[in-house]
């Protein structure tokens, strides 16, 4: 039975990112995407110009049109842009104790829209921090979730996460995108240590909704019965494709290529192997 990954986050109507590059990475990680609404953005490739909630009784009715019919191994959160929303979220959470869950903090869009306030951040870490299977921040998420400043290396990106575990996260995944580092490199810590998955830092300019595509890969591996590591690993060397093969769509900063492993058969069946073989080892 193919594995349910619902994704709760924000509409993109460009398709780079969002609840869009969330079901496309679900797909192409081999997972069944569902998706619930929050939020309403008008964005293309140039940014944002405007971004709208979602009513609470809307938010609920596709929480509930999911939960009761669908069987969800995963969840991940993308763009949850108000407290009210943030706490309804958390209560379907815990209600339907999906096995996993990864907390993707989307407060900024690449364009630099600030897409939720100060007090929803604050909720984040009181209401979905403590649910969390994994939580998956940029460093500057990670500074403004842990109250540390500045985050400028490795050592610093752990003391960060370490204050989100003591705040009730299982795991925190450090992306160090935006770090110093010759390498791309992403630091998950846990409770038993810290480990370090690196790829190689490339220079290009299509990068458009990478957050929502790992996130969302993460989640769809662990929903297919992956350990965290192993989901880390598969979901980066995923998406460090996805970043090469960037697509030239519109005029500003566009997405990453969720089916990139489609261009050529080597590729496509290399993928369609490695998914077989996680899809084998759930079902042993």
């Amino acid at each position: 039975m193919i594995a349910t990954t619902l994704t709760i986050a924000g509409s993109d109507s460009s398709g780079g990112a969002g609840i869009q590059a969330d079901l496309k990475a679900i797909a192409a990680n081999g997972g069944y995407g569902a998706s619930v609404i929050t939020a309403l953005t008008a964005q293309n490739t140039r940014g944002v110009s405007l971004a709208e909630p979602v009513s609470l009784t809307m938010l609920d009715a596709q929480l509930t049109a999911v939960f009761e019919d669908l069987h969800v191994r995963a969840v991940k959160t993308g763009m949850l842009p108000t407290p009210e929303i943030i706490t309804r979220v958390s209560h379907a959470l815990r209600e339907h104790q999906p096995a996993s869950f990864v907390l993707d903090p989307v407060m900024i869009s690449k364009s630099g829209f600030e897409l939720i306030p100060a007090e929803s951040v604050s909720a984040l870490v009181d209401h979905l921090l403590p649910l969390a299977t994994l939580v998956t921040p940029n460093v500057h998420e990670a500074r403004a979730l842990s109250g540390m400043a500045p985050i400028r290396n490795l050592d610093e990106a752990e003391l960060a996460a370490r204050r989100m575990l003591a705040s009730g996260a299982q795991a925190v995944l450090v992306k160090g995108g935006h770090l110093d580092h010759p390498e791309a490199v992403d630091l998950l810590v846990t409770p038993q240590g810290s480990e370090a998955f690196s790829a190689p830092r490339l220079q290009v300019p299509h990068t458009h909704g990478t957050g929502c595509t790992y996130a969302a890969a993460i989640a769809t591996w662990l929903g297919q019965g992956a350990g965290l590591e192993q989901a880390i690993r598969g979901a980066k060397r995923y998406l460090t494709e996805a970043i090469r093969n960037g697509l030239e769509i519109g005029g500003g900063i566009g997405p990453t290529d969720p089916f990139w492993f489609l261009d050529s058969p080597e590729a496509a069946s290399d993928w369609a192997r490695q998914l077989a073989e996680l899809r084998e080892a759930r079902n042993a």
